[in-house]
């Protein structure tokens, strides 16, 4: 252990140290603080050293003249926490001839590491970054890391989506055992449902998975997902895009999502994802897989790609006190629009004017539910029928970002309006149940 600070003024013994470097702060009432130094910030007070604790949380130490800082190892020479690691030398993954694994990045915290530099964290640049920073990923098998885009989630665009889809497909090609794709999760069930109708016939899994704790946290749960992933892109006998999230409070125990059900549903729990009106499509749990009857197995192929899309569409969500003006507005100049309606499929009859005018002139105008659970039904209420008569399309139990996602596509695909409309009520990648099970008494 280096000597502490000897009666000088102890901050002098961390000016000009190291971000990453190890350090151990006493004070004159006998409190000890060791933890990685960080260094100051715009917020940081001018007597303040900030240390990472082995616990992951940062704190910030006030140190006084009469307290001793001792140096317990410099990181001087960007060999420490916090630095790159050495670019791999080894040959692209799977080159061996084993089955191997791609992990294509898309940013998010996920593919986020802290950064000891300023103590936040920082996205992983690069295919050796994330597997140093993730040492068990390759446990089963290898991995071949694929950076494709560096966005957050909330930055995602329906382009972006094409991208993605381009990459997983010519992963596949390249003989790919299965698909991993680490993306933020605020917006993960949109891109997930954009892949579903994107990929049809995929000769094995395309698993979406993100992070809720950033890897700085001692809660973080990006290691575990992302070890769970590439289990289930490794082995799993199954041919459609899934979401994988923590089920529950166990560090070994997800959920399946299919990418067409699902739904972030808090904004920080782990296990946050849930697949609506019906079970998970399946479960890890201490690494037993099980998939539900209903799970799509693997296609021969060849797998088909079809990422034409326009994005001429939005989602509008009716609430009291829309005015039918502002509606109308908002769709003004669109090919086509989803509603989110209240309960069965239901908006103000006020609205009834502009909605026959845009469906005359060809605009799509779909109805779905804000509820959680369950299905429209415009022949229970009035206001329903008369917006079926108005041309609005009923979508089912079809949740709103779903039929959004589904709608740019099938106006990418479809010129008339009947063929979109039945591309619309058609079930193509498991986002329409036409009968649901008897619910259990709560």
């Amino acid at each position: 252990m280096a000597s502490p600070s000897n009666g000088r003024d102890p901050l002098e013994m961390v000016r000009g140290l190291p971000a990453g470097s190890e350090v151990e702060i006493r004070t004159s009432d006998g409190r000890s603080y060791r933890g990685t130094f960080l260094p100051s910030h715009e917020l940081s007070g001018p007597r303040i050293v900030r240390l990472k604790l082995p616990s992951g949380y940062n704190i910030g130490v006030r140190v006084g003249p009469g307290d001793a800082i001792a140096i317990l190892s410099r990181n001087g020479n960007g060999s420490g926490p916090g630095a790159a690691p050495p670019a791999r030398s080894e040959p692209p993954q799977g080159s061996d001839g084993r089955p191997w694994v791609a992990l294509l990045t898309t940013g998010g915290t996920i593919a986020s590491r802290v950064d000891y530099r300023t103590g936040g964290v920082r996205p992983a640049k690069d295919e050796a970054e994330i597997l140093s920073f993730y040492p068990n990923l390759e446990r089963e098998g290898p991995v071949r890391v694929i950076p494709v885009l560096d966005r957050l989630s909330e930055e995602i665009a329906p382009a972006d989506w094409t991208t993605i889809a381009d990459r997983v497909a010519k992963t596949f090609t390249e003989g790919a055992r299965g698909v991993v794709v680490a993306h933020g999760t605020d917006t993960l069930a949109y891109t997930a449902a954009a892949l579903s109708f994107a990929l049809r016939d995929l000769p094995g899994p395309v698993v979406l998975v993100g992070a809720q704790r950033s890897p700085d946290r001692p809660s973080s749960d990006g290691a575990s997902n992302l070890q769970a992933a590439t289990h289930v892109a490794r082995t799993a006998d199954l041919g459609e895009v899934v979401v994988l999230m923590h089920e529950g409070l166990s560090d070994t125990s997800f959920a399946l999502h299919r990418g067409t059900r699902v739904r972030k549903m808090h904004s920080s729990r782990r296990d946050a994802f849930r697949t609506r009106n019906g079970p998970p499509l399946g479960r890890l749990k201490d690494q037993q897989l099980t998939l539900s009857a209903d799970a799509r197995p693997s296609a021969p192929g060849p797998l088909r790609l079809d990422p034409r899309l326009d994005p001429e569409a939005s989602l509008l969500w009716f609430h009291p006190g829309l005015g039918p003006a502002r509606a109308e507005q908002y769709v003004g100049g669109l090919r086509g629009v989803i509603l989110a309606g209240t309960g069965l499929g239901h908006v103000s009859s006020l609205h009834l004017p502009w909605i026959r005018t845009a469906v005359a002139r060809g605009v799509f105008v779909g109805m779905t539910t804000q509820c959680l659970e369950g299905s429209v039904d415009p022949f229970v209420y009035a206001t329903g029928r008369e917006l079926l008569r108005a041309g609005v399309t009923y979508l089912g139990d079809m949740l709103p970002e779903t039929a959004y996602v589904k709608l740019l596509f099938g106006l990418g695909r479809y010129a008339s309006a009947s063929e979109l409309r039945g591309f619309m009520l058609t079930d193509v990648a498991g986002e329409i149940a036409y009968r649901h099970p008897l619910e259990p008494p709560r």
